[in-house]
Order: C-alpha cells, then structure tokens, then sequence
C-alpha cells in the first residue's frame, strides 16, 4: 500500500476508536468488531487473488491455444514460421505470439479463398464437360487441414488441365458448326434449328449459356455432320446422274446451247468430288427437281431418235472393235439390228442398254489387248522394214549419189538394228499372249486370226528364209571357191585384161566400196579381210565372172 493509503486506513481506525469510545462500546464488541472487519477484508483479499489466478489462467490458456492454432495453422499451410518466446510476463508473451497468430490467419483465409475460386472453377468446368445444364453452386467445401501451396498448386494444374480440355472442345464445337454452316448453306436448310437439334445452347438465341461442350453434344455434332455430308455425297451424286443424262439427251436432241445454259450449275458439278467446297445452294432440293423435271421431259422426246441412236452405238462398238483388232461381223450384227427394230419384238432401250453392255466388255478388253498390240504393231513395223531392208539390197543402185541417198542408208542402218530384235519381239509377244489367253481361257485374235498362231508361222518362214540364205551364201562360197582354184591352175584368160580389182574400181565414181557393201547385210556378215563369220572368202554381191581360158 501506498503511504497515504496507509494513513487513511489508520485514521478510520483511529475514528472509528473515538467513535466507540464516545459509544461506550465494550472491548469485546471492539475486538469481535474488529475480527469482522478483519475477515471481511480477507474475504475481500480471497476473491480479489481467486480473480486474478483465474485471469492468469485465461492468459496461460490464450497463450496455449495460440500456439497451438499457430502449430496448427503451420501445419495446414505447410508452412513454418519463427517467432521467439519472451521470458517474461505472460502478457509480454501473448503480445509477442499475437502477430504472428494473426499473419497465418490472414494467410489461412486467402488460401482457402483461393482454394474455394479454383475448386468452383474445376467444379463448373467439370459440370460443363459432364453435360449438366444446371448452375455449380458457389462456395465449394475446402477441407481445412490441406490448404499448402502444394495443395493450390495442384488444383491449379488440375484447373488448367480442364481449360485446355475445354478449349479443345470449345474448337472442336466451333468447327463443327462452321461445317454445320457450310452444309446448310449447299444443301438450303434451316442452320439454326438443326443447331439447337444437337442442344439448345449452341443457338444464337441462347445467350445466357456458354455453348455445350459435352460428350453427348460433340456425339450428336458428329452424327449430324456425318449425316450432313453423306447426304451431300447423295445428292451430288444424284445430280451428277442427272447432269450427265441431260447432257447425253441434249447432244442426242441436239439442244440448243441458250437452252442449256439454264442447267449450267448442274453441269458445273459432273467433275466435283464430295469434299470439295461447293456453291451456296447448288445442290438444294429445288435444284434437284428442276433437274429431274428436265430429263424427263428429254426422256419422252428421245423415243423418237432410240433407233439412230442405237445405230450410232453400233458404229461406236464397231469402231472399238476395229481399232483394237478384234473379230466382229458388223454386217451380220447391222442386219441383226434392223430385223429386231422393225419386228418390234425387241425393247429399243434394252437393245440400247445391250450395246452399251458390249462397249462396255469391248473397252475393258481393248484395254486388256492393249499392251500386246502395241508390241504387235512395232514387230510389223519392224518386219515392214525388213522387207524395205530386202527390196533396198537388190537395188544395183543404191549406192549411187543420187538425191536423197544418205537418207537410204542412214534408213537401212536403223532398220538393220530394228530387225535385229524380232526374235526377241517375237519371244516376249508369245510369252504375253500365252500369258492372256491362260488368263481369260480364249485365243488371243488379231485381224479374225490367232496371233499366236500368225507368230509361230513368222517363226518357222523366218528359219526358211535364214535356211535359204545360208544355202546361198553356202553356193556362192563354192563357186569363188572354184573360181579361184581355176585361176590357180588355168591362169587368166588374156593378159590383155584387167585384173579383177582393177576392174572393179572403174565403178568406184558411182559405187560404194565392196566392203561398205557387203559389211552390215544381215546373213551377210563379214570380218575384216573379206571373210565371213565362218572364215570362208566372200564373193562380193557385184561380182562378175570372169571367162577363162580353156
């Protein structure tokens, strides 16, 4: 107690003695007075000391929760933090812990905000995937003892993965409308109501909603434009159908072109693929009509050209036919043709339809021959020029210097090399058409005649003309042979005369040289020297025999 304190309890007391002195009060009732007084004040002192080791309590147990909620909160947020402990008084210790108590609790509100944003956002990016029209409620639920930076970070991983995702879908939606749009517009039906047949919000009208980025919404896209485009591919198809009758009508009725330029969009579309993009509204239902109404208006005017139409055909199979070699009598089919038509026993457009069936097999087989022909009109051009080859050989003149000469020469050089190769023509056109005739079980015919045949006969006339060749050039070995054995014995017959190869120069001006002659003939082969291939002298070709004594 302070002093003055002090002094006033001692002047009460001091009072209160006087007091009861001028009562008369007795030194008993003074004394139990007194015990009173006594026990009152510490009943006084008891509560005031009870109050305050209850406070001291309070602050201990602060202090313990705030360590605690601190300890817990470091936990939670996956952070630690330092703070140093006061040795002092429990309310210095307090004043220490509180800030820091506070910091993590700003920081436990802002994660759990930022939790609670992110798993909202993961919740309605979720829904929106899932195909749920209703709105995600805000505020979702975030479990208080994870709220670490490891916890956010992941969400936000989690958060940016179902963005991308949505971002693909979103595209992939958007692509598909675009496709929806450009169908609508070449087919002409309504976009907006087939849109909102896949969900209603992908209308423009549903402004409200982001577009549906479901499964069921992109399963429904897909249907829609795959049926979309196959209907495109139909109906491309059925109008080329249509354009190409009309056009094959047209060139039978010989339309005029003003009238035809009315179905230019249609003509437009015979070399269109289905994928290609198109014109608005180029192949609409309208369109399709008007094209159908059209090739039955030719249909019925074409009755009355069915019979120069079906002989046009017959003169288009015959042409076939002809360019490709193939056997067929065009005078018995014409006469065939002209007996059905006035009989009226035969449909004109089953007769037609019938030729248009031989075109067909005619083309498929001309293509199928078409690799032998080829091979077949080089081995008769190169028997064509064997023959010039032989007929060039006999001219006595061919070597003079005549206008146009070194033509000839330079012709037979080529000829010799082409003819040269028709043994080997003739193997490789024989193993083809063995090869064909296996393949489809039927002779292979050129001009009414088995090639393989007309082959094998070339083969056994080109070893009789080779025969014939070696027995003559055999003969003209034997008789230089004994030509020079009788100069050898019987000598010239005058000496007057020249000798041979000095008669034989006097035609130098206008001749080749002997050995320019004879040096390139095929079956007349010689090696230098004047000899043949088998080593025998040669007789030249303008060799005359000189008379001899007797």
């Amino acid at each position: 107690m302070s002093p003055s304190s002090t002094t006033t309890c001692t002047s009460l007391l001091e009072e209160l003695q006087i007091i009861w002195d001028e009562i008369g009060e007795s030194y008993n009732e003074r004394d139990k007075m007194l015990l009173e007084l006594e026990q009152e004040c510490l009943d006084i002192y008891n509560k005031k000391v009870e109050k305050t080791r209850k406070f001291r309590a309070e602050l201990q147990r602060s202090l313990a929760q705030a360590e605690a909620e601190i300890a817990s909160l470091m936990s939670a947020l996956g952070e630690k933090v330092s703070f140093p402990k006061k040795e002092g008084s429990l309310k210095e210790q307090i004043s220490s812990v509180k800030p820091v108590l506070e910091d993590l609790l700003m920081k436990k509100d802002r994660r759990r905000k930022e939790l609670s944003e992110t798993l909202n956002q993961i919740a309605e990016i979720t829904s929106n995937i899932a195909g749920n029209d209703y709105t995600v409620s805000s505020g979702s639920e975030v479990d208080e003892s994870d709220l670490t930076q490891r916890k956010l970070d992941e969400l936000r991983a989690d958060l940016q993965d179902l963005r991308n995702e949505k971002a693909v879908r979103l595209q992939k939606v958007n692509s598909y409308i675009s496709a929806v749009h450009e169908l609508s517009e070449i087919l002409s039906f309504d976009f907006s109501k087939a849109l909102n047949s896949v969900h209603s919000s992908l209308t423009e009208f549903s402004k409200t909603h982001s577009k549906s980025i479901s499964n069921d919404t992109l399963a429904r896209f897909t249907e829609l434009v795959k049926s979309l485009k196959a209907e495109k591919h139909e109906r491309l198809l059925k109008l080329q159908g249509l354009g190409r009758s009309m056009q094959e009508l047209w060139n039978l009725m010989e339309t005029p072109m003003d009238e035809r330029r009315r179905f230019d969009h249609c003509s437009s579309l015979l070399s269109s693929l289905p994928d290609d993009a198109l014109k608005k509204g180029c192949l609409s239902l309208d369109i399709i009509r008007e094209a159908e109404d059209e090739v039955r208006r030719l249909n019925s005017l074409k009755s009355s050209k069915m019979k120069e139409l079906v002989f046009k055909r017959q003169c288009e199979l015959e042409e076939i036919c002809r360019g490709n070699h193939m056997d067929i009598n065009s005078d018995a089919a014409r006469k065939s043709l002209v007996e059905l038509i006035e009989s009226g026993d035969g449909d004109l457009s089953d007769i037609l339809a019938s030729i248009d069936g031989q075109i067909e097999k005619a083309r498929e087989e001309a293509l199928s021959r078409k690799e032998i022909l080829d091979k077949v009109d080089k081995w008769r051009h190169a028997k064509e020029e064997e023959t010039w080859l032989d007929d060039y050989e006999k001219d006595e003149n061919r070597f003079s210097a005549v206008r146009g000469a070194h033509k000839n020469l330079k012709r037979a050089e080529k000829a010799r090399s082409l003819i040269s190769k028709i043994p080997a023509m003739v193997d490789v056109l024989t193993t083809k058409v063995k090869a064909w005739e296996k393949e489809r079980g039927v002779p292979f015919l050129c001009d009414k005649q088995p090639l393989l045949q007309t082959l094998e006969d070339d083969i056994v006339i080109r070893a009789q003309r080779e025969e014939e060749k070696r027995q003559f050039r055999e003969q003209k070995r034997l008789q230089g042979q004994l030509a020079t054995e009788k100069e050898a014995k019987y000598g010239s017959k005058s000496a007057k005369k020249k000798p041979l190869g000095q008669s034989l120069n006097t035609d130098n001006v206008t001749k080749t040289p002997i050995g320019r002659r004879i040096g390139n003939t095929p079956g007349r082969s010689v090696t230098s020297g004047g000899k043949d291939y088998r080593g025998n002298a040669v007789i030249p070709l303008n060799y005359v025999a000189l008379q001899k004594d007797d």
